[in-house]
This record gives structure tokens, sequence and C-alpha cells, in this order.
């Protein structure tokens, strides 16, 4: 999975409350709803995003379907912002020395 799917699927705040809830541990759909103004079609269509970013994975049960977080979902952006962290605090150097000279 690529981090702009993963981007675009955590850009949603429904969708970031979802998985917030899921990393807690394993839950049904109807679990999920309790305490989200949400219906029920529309909670299973964040799910399929989430799903489809790798950032849920599901576990049948019987009729019964359970959702979990996908830990290893969320690895793509830890690449994504190791690859700027050298960028920013050079960045960061040079602007603060920019508002020093500024200030003599």
């Amino acid at each position: 999975m690529n981090e702009t799917e993963i981007f675009r699927a955590l850009a949603d705040p429904t969708r970031r409350a979802v998985f917030e809830r899921l990393a807690q541990g394993e839950m049904n759909a109807t679990e999920l709803r309790q305490g989200i103004a949400i219906s029920q079609p529309a909670i299973s269509q964040h799910l399929a995003v989430l799903r489809k970013a790798g950032l849920v994975r599901e576990r049948k049960v019987g009729r019964h379907v359970n959702y979990s977080a996908e830990p290893d979902g969320i690895l793509p952006l830890f690449d994504w912002i190791e690859r700027y962290r050298a960028f920013w605090p050079q960045r960061l150097d040079r602007l603060k020395a920019l508002l020093k000279e500024m200030d003599h």
C-alpha cells in the first residue's frame, strides 16, 4: 500500500475515529457505531476505505464480521516521515538564522 491511500483514508475524521477505536481492540460494525452518529451503510463504506488502504482487517465468525486495526498498515507512513526527518531540522536551522539576522 502506498502512503497516498493511507493519507486519503485517514483524512476523514470519522475514519480516523474508527481506526483509533479498532486500535484498542477488535469490534464488529455495530460496536463501532456506538457513540458515533452514523448509519450502518456509512460505517460499512468507511470500513471498506480503511480495508482498501490496508489499515483494517476483517475476521469472519459465522455470519458476523469483526474488524481490527492492521498494525503494519501504517508502516508506509513511517517511511514517508523518515524521508523528511533530515529535511526539517536543516530548514528550521536556516529559518532561525534568518530570523536572528533580521533582528539585528
